[in-house]
């Protein structure tokens, strides 16, 4: 199989973190320039027809997109570590978890990157400086609600670390990178120490 990853976008670390803590090292990772438009190509189309990273192909020729669909292709290909809840009752509760993270918090970071950094200028055309700051605003109002989940359990989907784990930290060091995003600057004592906490995991600092 292959992994076809743009090393810097934060949804291909998703899964590279997931497969690092799978302990999954059999999977070839192919990178995918978007500055130079190589995942706009008809080539690249085939696999992925929304010209997005990461997109998994399979051994039979199929192509998967979507993080988390890709993920949990993974979960099922190897069970152990469980990322993604054991039964349906703490499957349901972890993916509540990280579509809030991956919906909210993601989205309006994205947003706030793809519309006000000047480095992100050539994949988004045109930029709403505006539109990006408020983005911005919102994502810190997701993030002091996050702050005060943290405040009373050790991860962002309760007891143990999962999945939904995997998405905030991917997300926040985005932010982190290009908006000089970092949680204990704005006095979310809790959300900081969280991300320094899963920072310090092998898998974390392999990809």
């Amino acid at each position: 199989m292959k992994l076809y990853v743009a090393p810097r976008a934060p949804n291909p670390r998703r899964v590279r973190i997931f497969l690092a803590e799978k302990g999954i090292t059999s999977i070839e990772t192919v990178d995918v320039d978007l500055n130079a438009g190589e995942h706009r190509s008809e080539a690249f189309r085939a696999k992925s027809p929304m010209a997005r990273v990461p997109v998994l192909e399979l051994d039979d020729g199929r192509a998967l997109g979507e993080t988390r669909a890709i993920c949990t292709y993974l979960e099922g290909l190897q069970p152990e570590p469980n990322l993604m809840g054991n039964g349906f009752e703490e499957r349901a509760f972890i993916e509540m978890a990280d579509r809030r993270i991956e919906h909210y918090l993601g989205t309006y970071l994205a947003n706030a990157i793809r519309h006000t950094h000047p480095g992100l200028a050539p994949l988004e055309q045109p930029q709403f400086p505006e539109f990006g700051r408020s983005q911005a605003e919102k994502a810190r109002e997701v993030a002091r609600w996050l702050d005060g989940v943290l405040a009373d359990q050790d991860y962002i989907a309760g007891a143990r670390f999962t999945i939904a784990d995997i998405t905030a930290f991917c997300i926040l060091e985005f932010a982190r990178g290009l908006l000089k995003f970092k949680p204990g600057d704005e006095g979310l004592t809790h959300l900081q120490a969280w991300r320094d906490r899963i920072a310090a995991r092998p898998s974390a600092k392999a990809v």
